[in-house]
């Protein structure tokens, strides 16, 4: 049976998803409270999922997660279950979140079939050469009526910030993608193919919070990683550590500063509303 982790319904900390106790700032919570485009994703997720209380839950991640999606979904409600498929970056999030999680890929998912009413795969196709076997193993592990819902980068390189990404030197292996990523209607048909039934759509990310986005991690990856002792691991456009961060530390105190001035500009967004945005998120239901 996999392990869950569960929401603190009760308040007595009792569950093993209680956070460590912690007698400074969590870094991760502070970096993501100064998020862009996770803050859109997170909202646009839990929109679409809805009340998930008394239901059993599994988030899987691929990289680019320190462990404040998980703590945002446990927040939410719901008995959760993490998997990530880049091993290195769990035990710093088993330690934040004080519960396991466990490690995954593309081939199989650990668990058992119909385990979960509500399965969130968040940023994992763009990684793979091959999604077929992946979108079995999401058919596999919902239970019938189950609720599957994935995001990936909206694909296509004819998209002006994509152009630009290419120009600048961030191309997919940048962000260790192997695609640019999918649209909508691409996520729909794999979906189809392995016996899913796509239900709504959403996006995030549009024009001006792709283009900060692409400033910033242009800034990491380009620039100050290459200044810092510490090495950046292959494919992370942002620090995915405490270690990582602090090796910032000037340059985060920074950006903290003008956080708020490219929070409203990413307001702007909104006069965009009829486009889509730099990322999809679908959901599919299993018959």
């Amino acid at each position: 049976m996999v392990s869950s982790i569960h929401s603190n319904a009760s308040g007595d900390g009792s569950h093993t998803g209680e956070p460590l106790p912690k007698t400074e700032p969590i870094w991760q919570l502070e970096m993501f409270a100064r998020s862009l485009k996770k803050r859109q994703k997170l909202n646009l997720l839990l929109e679409q999922i809805g009340n998930v209380v008394g239901k059993q839950c599994l988030l899987i991640t691929n990289g680019d997660n320190n462990g404040a999606l998980n703590y945002h979904f446990r927040s939410h409600g719901g008995d959760w279950t993490w998997v990530e498929n880049e091993p290195d970056q769990i035990p710093e999030v088993e330690t934040f979140l004080g519960d396991s999680v466990l490690a995954g890929d593309a081939e199989s998912i650990p668990a058992a079939d119909g385990s979960f009413d509500v399965v969130v795969s968040i940023d994992v196709h763009e990684h793979l050469d091959d999604c077929d076997s992946f979108n079995r193993e999401l058919f596999r592990v919902a239970r019938p009526g189950g609720m599957i819902v994935v995001t990936t980068p909206n694909g296509g390189n004819w998209r002006p910030l994509t152009v630009l990404k290419n120009l600048v030197g961030m191309t997919p292996d940048k962000y260790g993608h192997r695609v640019v990523g999918y649209t909508v209607s691409q996520h729909q048909s794999m979906l189809r193919e392995v016996g899913l039934q796509p239900t709504s759509s959403g996006s995030y990310s549009r024009f001006f919070t792709e283009l900060i986005e692409l400033t910033i991690n242009f800034a990491y990856v380009m620039v100050l990683s290459k200044k810092s002792k510490k090495v950046r691991p292959e494919g992370r456009i942002a620090p995915g550590s405490s270690e990582e961060l602090s090796s910032m530390g000037r340059q985060f105190k920074l950006y903290s500063r003008v956080f708020p001035i490219l929070y409203a500009v990413t307001r702007l967004d909104g006069l965009l509303f009829f486009l889509t945005g730099y990322a999809v998120s679908v959901v599919a239901r299993r018959p």
